[in-house]
């Protein structure tokens, strides 16, 4: 049995639970493999993770790019980059792959953003030879919703997809890190789910609700849904605060 966390920087409990589900499906883990806790306002914390084989780090509201942090951001800043520099293996989705690079000097913008729906990545010479993408197929579908994106990566992080549509998909940020700018957590009824919650976030257009939602069932997530079993998979295989595959040379 693995033991694993679920941290989710983000507000509201219905969101919060069918973010829980999502990352269940996707990573084929019971509930009693996965725990979740909320980094929710300014006074929250990740507590103890003695314990845990590795670490989910869900979406998020929030943006890198605000001109101003409120108190609540500035702690899942702080928060999440205790976590990033522990040796607890750790994977970040969306949000946390624009935070990985504007904590550690990449650059962060809105130049790239993708509507809610399909989205390509497509594996680079890292990304075919790192443990959780290996045996991959070089490009694969997901789903996705963002409205800003890594423009540079932070120096020392390898680039382990890119795409079509946004330049920096997946990254390996050290040892023990890993952030992808898909939504490797969800599959249709999941990106619905999170559509319905945030329908004012500027993640698609209020005209093209319906469009979006027809498609989604024909949109394979097989292999990006997969990412996330595999990093279970490593976590099992590893210590409990493991990273001991170290970044290829």
């Amino acid at each position: 049995m693995v033991s694993m966390l679920l941290i989710s920087p983000r507000q509201g409990a219905e969101v919060a639970a069918a973010e829980y589900r999502d990352f269940c499906v996707a990573a084929g883990l019971r509930e009693g493999e996965l725990e979740q806790r909320m980094l929710d306002h300014a006074d929250s914390s990740l507590g103890d993770l003695r314990g845990f084989d590795g670490v989910f780090v869900g979406g998020s509201s929030l943006n890198v790019t605000n001109p101003t942090y409120s108190p609540w951001q500035q702690q899942v800043h702080a928060e999440l980059k205790a976590l990033i520099d522990s040796p607890i293996p750790t994977f970040l989705v969306c949000y946390g792959n624009t935070l990985v690079a504007g904590l550690y000097g990449g650059e962060v913008g809105r130049t790239h953003p993708e509507d809610s729906g399909e989205t390509i990545v497509e594996l680079t010479e890292y990304g075919l030879k790192d443990p959780l993408t290996r045996g991959f197929p070089p490009r694969f579908s997901s789903l996705t919703g963002h409205t800003e994106n890594v423009i540079s990566p932070a120096p020392g992080s390898q680039v382990l997809a890119t795409g079509p549509r946004c330049p920096i998909q997946m990254v390996r940020a050290n040892a023990s890190t890993w952030a992808c700018q898909f939504h490797a957590d969800m599959d249709a009824h999941a990106m619905k789910t999170r559509m319905d919650f945030y329908r004012d976030y500027g993640y698609f257009a209020a005209s093209e609700y319906e469009r979006i939602i027809a498609e989604l069932p024909s949109i394979d997530t097989t292999w990006s849904n997969r990412l996330l079993a595999n990093f279970v998979a490593y976590c099992r295989d590893a210590s409990p605060y493991g990273g001991k595959d170290r970044l290829p040379e």
